[in-house]
């Protein structure tokens, strides 16, 4: 996907949205996300001194890693100001001192390492791939792990029609409950139908020297993560 199209959908989709975003993600993947950041979680080395959370949002992995690495720095970067001004409200009043944030697209900003680990959840379907994995190599100290989740597209013959089900009710009472989502909800199906971000994700890290790359489909196919250490 071209930087252009992701960044202008990303903003198309979740524009005005922040102040609902923690509520949306938890009701509508009907408590899923809360297991599938445990299972990227649990891909983190063990004692790291730093980690980038890549398209951050409000804070939601950013401040799980914080606390369950109390002595890790953990940088959220982030594309939108609504998503990291909260997120730096709410690293203010749970007083976590070891988070700190940065504004920009994921492709481009680097922190300073060695990064022990760089984590992304939601952020691949939108990325601009070759430089996402690019510019990790870059900020990773080499035996570093990268760790990407998001949603896919599910296969089978059963789950997918109660997928699309699902999402024809978010349409209707979700949009109007929810009407700041209404973009999302009648758009994301097509759009995860024509992403292609496993595939390229798996091409472009064995084309940068990564190894041990993994790939888990998560819920009957309706999230993945793939995860890779820097050679």
């Amino acid at each position: 996907m071209s930087s252009y199209s992701g960044v202008e959908i990303a903003n198309r989709f979740f524009e005005g949205t922040g102040r609902s975003y923690d509520l949306i993600v938890n009701l509508c993947t009907m408590g899923f996300d809360l297991w599938w950041k445990e299972r990227l979680l649990r891909k983190v080395p063990a004692k790291p001194s730093r980690i980038v959370d890549q398209a951050c949002g409000t804070g939601i992995l950013t401040f799980k890693l914080a606390r369950r690495f109390p002595s890790c720095r953990v940088t959220g970067v982030e594309l939108r100001d609504e998503y990291l001004d909260l997120a730096r409200a709410k690293a203010k009043a749970l007083k976590l001192s070891n988070v700190d944030f940065v504004l920009g697209r994921a492709e481009e900003v680097v922190v300073q390492g060695p990064v022990d680990c760089i984590v992304s959840s939601y952020l691949a379907k939108y990325a601009e791939l070759r430089s996402l994995v690019g510019n990790a190599g870059t900020m990773l100290r080499r035996g570093g792990t990268l760790v990407m989740h998001d949603f896919t597209y599910p296969g089978g013959n059963l789950f997918p029609k109660l997928w699309k089900l699902y999402f024809k009710m978010l349409q209707s009472a979700g949009a109007a409950c929810f009407p700041e989502w209404k973009t999302v909800f009648f758009e994301l199906p097509g759009f995860l139908g024509r992403t292609r971000w496993v595939s390229e994700t798996l091409a472009e890290l064995r084309g940068n020297r990564f190894g041990r790359i993994r790939y888990a489909p998560l819920t009957w196919g309706a999230s993945a993560i793939i995860s890779a250490v820097k050679a």
